[in-house]
């Protein structure tokens, strides 16, 4: 709806240039929302407050004259002036109407594909091999699916690349280990079946034997010079943490393959030509035997220059050097025009620093958006970054663990007369869509709390809540034999909950516009929610298969399947199944 009224104000804004009411060169910013108390109509517009100084006149007299230059159109009900000068625009039913059946005909649910569709490199979960994935790995892989799902979906081709942590100092430790296990007759695979064990166990004897912490520092020489027994031991433990990982990504419906996988290794033999290409570009200043990058714009409390290291002075490389390696094969090879980094927001100074660097080497162009999605922290319901009850980790396998015969319990509270089979699939679907919207919720770049008891629950902005909204759209065309049927003929919008409804269903293209250009699916999940409030309201005052009348009955069908559709294709957008019943 915003893009109809957008074109309509932008003709208007052109008929003003022409008759000299603003000057021609003025290409004025202004807002379109959706006003949240129904009496100041179904869009509005701030334009009028935003020429008023250059047209020299008031907001209201400047208002009168957008309106009576509006070009007639079957959007526009009536237009009106309401405070000191935003316009307040009404929706014409039949419009509206004729958008719900374009968008019930549509496979798109008339959603448009992007204009300009690029190419977007989203870097996303980016887990450290060392360690099992725990839950501050949640907010990285589904954040970041999620968006990789939208954009895909509005025509962008997305490359997924997930970062993974597989080289460091830290796995000269665990090969020694590993080489240690295997000599004592054990086998590897089933030590590695509990990571965090076998790193606890690494670590101890590093710490404590001298010979093992020397055998570990002499792994780490060998494995990066590309010594092949090295390498084969490293590859060993590779596949079996991948493969922790790529279990975690399958129960939580992520779409990160092992061919997505582009870790810090894969760059490895390009780290000399970065640290070259940096010094050829004159910004490379030695400091303590240590290669640093020192830009004036990053300055510490003492306003002395902030160093990005990347390389320290035994010739070693750090995370900054992968990063930028990573940035300059991602614009060079893979071609892309938006690079998306979904990573915890306390690193925001770091790639603050690392896209600037970035551009000044040349690595990437102005052109190219280098974007960090930051994300908050996971908290405990008491304040603190969430823990286990010892106050270690949370393994991710362990918190979807609980979710789902948390869920199931609830499930079966309820539902006690269905079988086993399908309680354990409708636990299985509502825990892990509980994890992740309560989630997938929150402004991404704030803290939210962990709560099982919030989380899974019927009741408020929570999954099992919109899940229901879906089953209860599915069960109309259950009872009325009416499933896998493509409804078409006319939309009817003779009540104010009916009208409602249409609004909000035509505004899911705009929704996941949003989401694209501002990564935060929070925008998403709100409006989903909000989507099923509107529809709980049609369903409770607005009978569907008992509606005598067969027009009215019909086209009440049609609101409920457009509905059912956008529900599906919102969630699945964002990574969560959907049931028919629950």
């Amino acid at each position: 709806m915003k893009a109809f009224l957008q074109t309509l104000l932008d003709q208007t804004i052109d008929l003003l240039k022409q008759d000299g009411t603003i000057p021609a060169d003025l290409q004025p910013r202004f807002q379109i929302d959706h006003p949240k108390d129904k009496a100041h109509g179904d869009l509005a517009t701030n334009l009028a407050m935003v020429l008023a100084k250059p047209a020299r006149t008031s907001p209201r007299l400047l208002a009168e004259n957008i309106i009576a230059r509006l070009p007639k159109s079957a959007l526009i009900r009536k237009a009106e002036i309401a405070g000191p000068g935003f316009i307040n625009v009404f929706l014409d039913p039949l419009w509206l109407a004729s958008q719900v059946e374009r968008s019930l005909a549509d496979p798109r649910l008339g959603v448009p594909l992007a204009e300009s569709p690029q190419r977007v490199v989203v870097d996303y979960s980016s887990p450290n091999l060392a360690k099992e994935m725990h839950v501050g790995h949640l907010r990285s892989t589904i954040i970041g699916d999620a968006m990789a799902r939208t954009l895909s979906f509005l025509g962008h081709q997305v490359v997924r690349q997930n970062h993974v942590g597989d080289w460091g100092t830290q796995f000269g430790m665990l090969l020694a280990h590993m080489e240690e296990v295997r000599q004592g007759g054990k086998s590897p695979k089933m030590q590695l079946s509990d990571l965090e064990g076998f790193y606890r166990q690494a670590k101890e004897r590093f710490d404590s034997s001298e010979p093992f912490a020397d055998r570990a520092r002499q792994l780490v020489v060998e494995l990066q010079s590309g010594d092949s027994y090295c390498r084969k031991l490293w590859q060993e433990f590779l596949e079996i943490s991948l493969s922790h990982c790529q279990q975690v990504y399958d129960r939580l419906n992520v779409l990160l393959e092992r061919d997505d996988v582009v870790g810090e290794s894969f760059y490895n033999d390009e780290l000399p030509q970065v640290v070259a290409d940096l010094e050829e570009a004159g910004l490379l200043t030695v400091d303590q035997e240590a290669k640093c990058v020192f830009l004036d714009e990053f300055k510490g409390q003492d306003d002395a220059p902030l160093p990005m290291i990347v390389q320290k002075k035994d010739g070693g490389y750090l995370y900054a050097t992968t990063d930028l390696a990573a940035i300059r094969y991602r614009k060079r090879v893979l071609n892309a025009e938006r690079i998306l980094y979904f990573v915890d927001v306390r690193q925001s100074l770091h790639f603050q620093q690392l896209f600037a660097v970035a551009r000044k080497a040349g690595f990437a162009t102005e052109a190219t958006s280098l974007e960090h999605m930051g994300f908050g922290t996971v908290m405990g319901e008491d304040g603190k970054p969430f823990k286990t009850r010892s106050g270690g980790t949370v393994k991710l396998a362990d918190l979807l663990d609980e979710a789902e015969q948390r869920a199931g319990q609830l499930v079966r509270a309820k539902n006690p007369e269905l079988p086993e089979e399908e309680l354990a699939k409708i636990g299985r679907v509502v825990g892990i869509a509980s994890v992740k919207y309560a989630d997938l919720s929150k402004n991404r770049s704030s803290d939210y709390l962990f709560s099982f008891d919030h989380m899974i629950s019927f009741e408020g902005d929570t999954a099992p809540y919109l899940l229901y909204a879906y089953t209860r759209v599915a069960s109309i065309f259950r009872k009325g034999g009416l499933d896998n049927q493509v409804l078409t003929g006319n939309v009817l919008l003779n009540e104010e909950v009916e009208f409602d409804l249409a609004g909000k269903l035509v505004q899911f293209g705009e929704v996941l516009g949003r989401v694209a250009e501002r990564g935060y699916p929070h925008y998403l999940c709100g409006y989903l929610y909000d989507l099923s409030g509107i529809f709980s309201s049609f369903y409770k005052n607005c009978p569907v298969l008992t509606c005598e009348d067969p027009a009215i009955r019909h086209s009440r069908l049609m609101l409920s399947q457009l509905t059912a559709k956008v529900l599906h294709q919102g969630l699945d957008l964002l990574g969560i199944e959907t049931l028919e019943r629950m």
